[in-house]
This record gives structure tokens, C-alpha cells and sequence, in this order.
């Protein structure tokens, strides 16, 4: 009869590492620099198209360094879980989405003094 010559295939394959690179480092400083850009720049809040109207209107001016600490203290109530809030400033007062960013109205604080808010979760004072 015919001789079988029977020959062992290994189990894995042997592969050729042809460049010499470390994917894990570029891929840590990666996601570290991605990281760090995201904790660096706060997100701006946005301004509604009625609260933009009643900011005009009202002649309620609100400076850069306010609107960034305004912004600051929303993501702040965010991370605890505020929806919706109450944001009272000095010379203003703002309903302000915590979940989505947006300033929702504004009014004068003389104004605000006469008003109930409902559906608020949170109060931030400025």
C-alpha cells in the first residue's frame, strides 16, 4: 500500500513583527491629551432664542467672566444631578437646563422677586 507521511501543522500561527512600534504608549497619550482637552475647556452654555429676546429687552448685560462662572457652576450642578435651575446673579436672574446647557429665559432681578419658579430642582447663587 501507499506510505501516508503525516506532518504536524502547529496550532498558531507564526507571525513576522516587521516594524518596531508601541501602539499602547501612542494610544495612552492619546487618549490622554483627549482627555486633559476635555476636562480644560469648559462647555459654553447656550443661549435660547427667547432668553436671547428677553436679555435685549430687559437691557440685561452679563459679562464674559460672569457667563463663565455661570457655566462653571451649571456643570458643577450637573455632575449632582440638577435638570433644571435657578441661576440668580446680581443684576439678573436665569432658568438654565442643567441636562442640555441652554439658558432657557432671563429676567430682571426686581422682575424675579415677584415671580414663583416651578419645575426647578436647584438653586445656584451668584
Amino acid at each position: 500500500m501507499d506510505k501516508i507521511n503525516l506532518h504536524r501543522i502547529p496550532s498558531q500561527p507564526f507571525i513576522h513583527n516587521q516594524t518596531t512600534r508601541k501602539p499602547a504608549e501612542t494610544t495612552k497619550n492619546s487618549f490622554q491629551s483627549h482627555l486633559q482637552k476635555a476636562t480644560d475647556t469648559l462647555e459654553a452654555l447656550k443661549v435660547s432664542k427667547h432668553a436671547r429676546e428677553r436679555l435685549a429687552e430687559r437691557n440685561i448685560t452679563i459679562s464674559e467672566m460672569e457667563w463663565t462662572n455661570v457655566a462653571a457652576k451649571v456643570d458643577e450642578a450637573k455632575a449632582k444631578g440638577v435638570r433644571e435651575s435657578l441661576v440668580l446673579l446680581d443684576q439678573a436672574a436665569l432658568i438654565v437646563s442643567a441636562k442640555n446647557g441652554t439658558v432657557i429665559t432671563a429676567m430682571d432681578r426686581t422682575e424675579a422677586k415677584s415671580q414663583i419658579f416651578t419645575n426647578i430642582d436647584g438653586t445656584i447663587l451668584l
